[in-house]
C-alpha cells in the first residue's frame, strides 16, 4: 500500500497504468480511503475544495481517468478504448495498487457512472458509493431512441461530422478557449462567482495536451455503454445520490425518478446549485459526505 505524507493537496503524483501515466492527488494518512473521480473536460482540480477537507478525516484520493487533466491521452480505438469498462477498470487498479485495499467512490457526472461501473465490475473493491449529479447519457442510443425526430437524425450526424470531418478540430478549437470555457461554466454553474481564472485555466490547460482534442472527440460519439438506468439496480454497496436542484444539463427531477424506484439509495438534493456541486458549493458537498461517511462507519451505518 502506498502511503505519502501530504505537504500539499495540489502536488501531483504519476501512477503507470497499463503502461499509461495516471496522475493523481492525495491529502490524509488516516481512516478509510476514499476516491474521487471528475466529470467530462474537467480533472483532479475539480476536487480541489474537498481533497483537504475530507483527508483530515479520511485517505482522500482523486485522479484523472485516463484521457484526462494530466494523465495520458492515448490515441481512440488504437491505443484505448474511452469507455466506462476501461475507466472502471482503472478505478479498480488504482485502488489495488496505490490505495491498497477498497475504497469508497465519489464522482460527479461521468465520473458517477464509471464510479457506478466499477461497484457492479468489481463488486468487492467498492465499500460505497456517492453520485453527485450524476450524468443522465441523454444522447445515449437508447434514449434517442425516444427522443423527437429532430434528435434521432441529428445528433448522430453531428457525432460523424465531428468525428470524420475536419469540422471536429476546429470545433474543438472554438471550445478550448477561455471565453467559450466561461460561456459554458455560465450554464453549468449557477452561482457565477464560483467561476475563477483558476477553474477556467484548470479546464483549457489539459486541452493543450496532444491527443487531447482526438479524446474528446472520441467521446462524444460515445452513445453506447451502460446507462444508469442499468447500473443502479445493479448496486450493491451502500450508495447516496446527491444533485444541485439548478442543473440545466442533467435535471433533477429525471434523477429523482429514476433513484425513487429504488428506496435503499439515499437522494440529497442541493438548493440552487448546479451540476458540479462539489466545486460551486464546497461546503454543502463537504458536510454531506462527511455525514454520510460517518455513518457509513458506525455500527448498524
Amino acid at each position: 500500500m502506498t502511503v505519502i505524507s501530504p505537504t500539499d493537496p495540489q502536488t501531483d503524483y504519476t501512477w503507470q497504468w497499463r503502461g499509461f501515466a495516471i496522475n493523481y492527488r492525495q491529502w490524509g494518512t488516516q481512516g478509510a480511503p476514499i476516491l474521487l473521480v471528475h466529470g467530462f473536460g474537467a480533472s483532479v482540480g475539480h476536487w480541489r475544495k474537498n481533497l483537504p477537507v475530507l483527508g483530515e478525516h479520511y485517505r482522500c484520493y482523486a485522479i484523472d481517468l485516463l484521457g484526462f487533466g494530466k494523465s495520458a491521452k492515448p490515441q481512440p480505438k488504437l491505443e484505448a478504448d474511452y469507455t466506462f469498462d476501461t475507466w472502471a477498470a482503472q478505478v479498480q487498479a488504482f485502488c489495488a495498487e496505490v490505495i491498497g485495499e477498497p475504497a469508497f467512490l465519489i464522482g460527479n457526472s461521468i465520473g458517477c457512472v464509471v464510479v457506478m461501473q466499477a461497484a457492479v465490475s468489481y463488486p468487492d473493491w467498492v465499500k460505497g458509493i456517492v453520485a453527485l449529479n450524476f450524468s443522465l447519457r441523454l444522447f445515449h442510443e437508447r434514449n434517442l431512441s425516444r427522443a423527437p425526430f429532430y434528435q434521432r437524425w441529428g445528433v448522430p450526424l453531428f457525432q460523424k461530422m465531428l468525428t470524420q470531418t475536419p469540422l471536429g478540430s476546429l470545433f474543438f478549437k472554438q471550445l478550448a478557449q477561455p471565453k467559450t470555457v466561461r460561456n459554458v461554466l455560465g450554464q453549468a454553474y449557477a452561482d457565477k462567482s464560483a467561476i475563477t481564472d483558476e477553474l477556467v485555466e484548470m479546464i483549457l490547460a489539459p486541452a493543450k495536451d496532444p491527443g487531447a482534442a482526438a479524446v474528446f472527440l472520441a467521446f462524444t460519439s460515445y452513445s453506447q455503454g451502460p446507462l444508469p438506468d442499468d447500473l443502479l439496480p445493479q448496486l450493491t454497496c451502500p450508495t447516496a445520490v446527491a444533485w444541485g436542484t439548478a442543473d440545466p444539463w442533467e435535471p433533477i427531477t429525471l434523477g429523482r425518478a429514476l433513484v425513487e424506484q429504488y428506496p435503499q439509495i439515499e437522494f440529497q438534493s442541493f438548493e440552487n446549485v448546479g451540476h458540479c456541486p462539489q466545486d460551486e458549493a464546497p461546503d454543502l458537498v463537504n458536510d454531506y459526505l462527511l455525514d454520510w461517511l460517518s455513518r457509513q462507519q458506525s455500527p448498524g451505518g
